[in-house]
C-alpha cells in the first residue's frame, strides 16, 4: 500500500471538511467533545489550505485522512505551564481526523511517519501538538508515537494537554 502525505488542494475541501465532521462525530461516540460546531469549521480548513498548512493522508490514492502542519509555530504555545523540552523552530500538528473507513489500521503511526519525515526535509527536528484532558484516545497515540507530556497551554479558549517530540538530526 502507498502511503503519500500532501497538501490539501481547495478541490479538496468537501472532502477534508468532511473527514473533519467525522472525527467530531467520533469524538462524540468515544464520550467527549474536543471540536465544537463552530471549530474547526469550512473556514478553518480554507485557510490551512491557502495558506500551505493543510494536508491530505492518502493511502492509495484515496483520500484518508486531514490534518494541519504548520511550520509557523503557534502564539499560544509561548504560555505553557510546564516546559517545552526545546527552543528551535517547531511545527505544529492541528486538526488530525481520520475517514472511518481507514480507522483501526495503525494510521496514526503512518500519519507520524510521513510528518515527521516532512519535518525533516524542511529542516524541523521538533514537533509540538496539543489535545483536550479528555481526548484519551489522543493522548495515548501521542505517548505511543514519542512525544512526552510537557504541560498545560491556552487555546481556543480551554487548558489543553502539551505533547513535544525531538526529532533525530539526521546526518
Amino acid at each position: 500500500m502507498r502511503n503519500v502525505l500532501e497538501l490539501a488542494q481547495m478541490k479538496e475541501i468537501k472532502i477534508c471538511m468532511g473527514i473533519i465532521d467525522e472525527g467530531r462525530r467520533f469524538q462524540n461516540e468515544q464520550g467527549f467533545t474536543q471540536w465544537t460546531d463552530d471549530y474547526p469549521n469550512i473556514d478553518t480548513i480554507r485557510s490551512d489550505i491557502q495558506n500551505t498548512k493543510g494536508y491530505v493522508l492518502k493511502m492509495d490514492n484515496s483520500i484518508a485522512g486531514y490534518l494541519c502542519n504548520d511550520f509557523e509555530g503557534e502564539p499560544a504555545y509561548a504560555n505553557i505551564q510546564g516546559n517545552w523540552r526545546a527552543e528551535e523552530p517547531y511545527a505544529v500538528i492541528h486538526r488530525m481526523a481520520f475517514q472511518k473507513e481507514f480507522r483501526g489500521i495503525g494510521l496514526t503511526e503512518i500519519a507520524f511517519t510521513l510528518i515527521e519525515r516532512l519535518c525533516v526535509q524542511k529542516g524541523i527536528y521538533y514537533i509540538r501538538v496539543d489535545t483536550d484532558f479528555c481526548n484519551e484516545r489522543m493522548q495515548h497515540v501521542l505517548i505511543k508515537n514519542g512525544f512526552e507530556k510537557c504541560g498545560k497551554i491556552m487555546f481556543q479558549g480551554s487548558e489543553k494537554m502539551a505533547f513535544d517530540k525531538l526529532l533525530e538530526v539526521q546526518k
